[in-house]
């Protein structure tokens, strides 16, 4: 039982990642508060001059 559980949780694995690749997600990259602000910062810099 145990061997045929691992083998199993083991293909199971392989798939998700499998899947995981197929789906990418849309969503955009997280940027943090502290780096939002220091590209606001750059771009009022920037709209200034």
């Amino acid at each position: 039982m145990n061997r045929r559980k691992k083998i199993y949780e083991k293909l199971k694995k392989k798939d998700k990642k499998a899947n995981e690749k197929v789906h990418k997600s849309n969503k955009p990259k997280y940027i943090s508060k502290a780096e939002r602000e220091k590209l606001a910062l750059e771009q009022n810099a920037t709209s200034e001059s």
